[in-house]
């Protein structure tokens, strides 16, 4: 009798420990980080994400009608895909456009942690007095957080960042306006540390997470250039809120800062990034604010860094996702647009890929 009511015991018991460890979540794939000045990179296939492998056919026919020349999509920091068109190489150089300003955020925000400079402060602490065409008074309302939200409150009439051209038109952080005055913390930067703007960041990140390039002088104003690859690596650090393997490289709540709303005049964007799912948007080159969401077919967590000419790099938290395009503009006929129709159309294309609704 003692011997059933035993085995009548673990009977019941057995089920519920069963239960118990099919209800245990699979553990979440650790982050790959590629090795720097290493061509050597994991990979994940479309089965083993159980993606619609078949879908990346008409997403391929749509980036080469979009004059694409390199796409990347990442997942835990592995390739899923990779896609180069019209000649362009893994080790082909392309121009970020203004998705570059993204590098010069989290540099500047690296100095700051460094102790070099505060944002808070105004920026003729840095670059002296009479850096623009404004009073002395209207100068110094000027801060470096002014400059990374794009509140600078300096005229927008001209993107040719030069003295004359740096005219007062409204209070500092009282106007959101895209500009290209945001190069100006490059200067801040290299006054704060003594040195040339890309010396610093060569030495702070570039060369941390291995990626190539370099920064030109162009006519406007100065663009960095690398692989796409490179992009991808920056990506990753992104999607790791600024950590690479077991190195911070730019601490996390600076980071949170970059890819959260960094005023309510525009709350699609953080410090020199674009932000998806918030409840209205400006775009470049006006003041007219648009309700809804940045990119309606892009995951609501989404933030970007948004090039002239399509340059992108997407990260999707939720989804541990970096995405990457370059290339010629998906419109010749409207180039500048450091946003356009092309990122919806894009996302229309992904989702059936990624099987997502």
């Amino acid at each position: 009798m003692r011997y059933l009511t035993l085995l009548l015991i673990f009977s019941l018991l057995l089920p519920s420990c069963n239960s118990g460890d099919e209800a245990k979540p699979e553990p979440s794939e650790p982050m790959y980080f590629p090795i720097p000045n290493d061509p050597a990179w994991e990979t994940k296939s479309f089965e083993e994400l159980g993606w619609n492998e078949a879908a990346a056919e008409d997403l391929k026919e749509y980036l080469i009608g979009a004059n694409t020349k390199s796409f990347m999509i990442l997942v835990n920091g592995r390739i899923v895909m990779e896609e180069y068109f019209a000649g362009h190489t893994p080790t082909t150089t392309w121009k970020w456009n203004s998705a570059g300003k993204t590098l010069v955020s989290v540099t500047t925000g690296i100095a700051q942690q460094e102790g070099l400079l505060s944002i808070n402060n105004p920026v003729s602490d840095y670059l002296g007095t009479g850096w623009s065409s404004m009073t002395l008074e209207k100068e110094n309302l000027v801060t470096s957080r002014n400059l990374l939200t794009m509140t600078s409150g300096l005229n927008d009439e001209s993107q040719l960042v030069v003295k004359a051209n740096l005219t007062y038109l409204a209070d500092a952080g009282t106007r959101w306006s895209y500009s290209n005055v945001f190069q100006l913390l490059m200067d801040v930067v290299g006054a704060a540390s003594d040195q040339e703007f890309e010396t610093y960041f060569d030495s702070r990140l570039k060369n941390k997470i291995g990626m190539d390039g370099f920064w030109d002088e162009g006519i406007l104003f100065t663009i960095y250039n690398s692989n796409t690859r490179s992009m991808a690596r920056f990506g990753i650090l992104a999607l790791n809120k600024g950590k690479w393997q077991d190195e911070q490289i730019i601490n996390e709540a600076f980071f949170t800062d970059i890819t959260t709303s960094s005023q309510s005049i525009n709350p699609s964007y953080g410090y020199l990034c674009w932000l998806n799912g918030k409840s209205k948007y400006m775009v470049p080159g006006g003041q007219t604010v648009y309700d809804g969401a940045l990119v309606p077919a892009a995951p609501a967590d989404m933030f970007a860094a948004m090039g002239a000419e399509d340059q992108r790099i997407y990260v999707v938290p939720s989804l541990n996702m970096v995405v990457v395009r370059m290339g010629d503009a998906s419109d010749p006929d409207n180039p500048s647009a450091a946003l356009s129709g092309f990122d919806n159309k894009l996302w229309e294309k992904i989702n059936p890929v990624i099987n997502r609704p």
